[in-house]
């Protein structure tokens, strides 16, 4: 897929205000500073589009981007690390959940992953939270660049493994690196065959 267009489209404090139409919707979301606005930005080959920061948590809203005139892709808030009051935390479960659960154009979650951490329990929840609510979802490993490809594929395999204690069947996976454009293809490639899939 090429991606000839990629606009910011509008920000919602919850599923109720996002969009109107069908256009098929892929969410991005993982733990704060896992690389996700980088992420983005590699994707649609638009360094501007996504906000990136040295300060996690920036992200408060579901934010729509249109690509192609065709589908959404759509940055969540991040879960985990960021300072924030007991309050705001609840309020920005609150919105994940209900859009997640609620949001009948969403067909795919991407759950992103740093690849130099070993499996971490808040993401390992996500995962089964995700799987439980019957939630189409792929795994993305980020930051492959700043590990030797023998430790990417390490780290993977346990990852891998760790998955398999509960899953019989493990969701489909990407290693990417946003500043070397590692594995932008096979998400985009990804994307176009759930697209298609859905146009028959």
């Amino acid at each position: 897929m090429e991606i000839k267009k990629a606009e910011f489209t509008l920000s919602a404090p919850n599923e109720a205000m996002c969009p109107k139409d069908n256009k098929p919707e892929y969410a991005f979301i993982g733990r704060s500073n896992v690389g996700k606005s980088s992420l983005i930005n590699m994707l649609t080959n638009n360094k501007k589009l996504a906000k990136t920061s040295a300060t996690p948590g920036k992200t408060l809203l579901i934010n729509h981007f249109i690509i192609n005139n065709e589908w959404y892709l759509v940055d969540l808030p991040g879960y985990g690390f960021a300072k924030r009051s007991k309050k705001e935390v609840q309020k920005l479960e609150q919105m994940i959940n209900g859009y997640i659960l609620q949001r009948q154009q969403l067909v795919n979650v991407f759950l992103l992953v740093d690849i130099r951490l070993e499996p971490q329990k808040i993401d390992l929840d996500f995962i089964e939270w995700l799987g439980t609510s019957s939630i189409p979802f792929a795994i993305v490993f980020t930051k492959a660049d700043k590990l030797s490809a023998a430790k990417v594929s390490q780290n993977v395999e346990a990852y891998k493994k760790t998955l398999s204690e509960t899953w019989d069947e493990l969701p489909p996976y990407f290693v990417t690196s946003s500043e070397k454009k590692t594995g932008r293809d096979d998400i985009l490639d990804y994307i176009d065959q759930i697209n298609k899939s859905l146009k028959e």
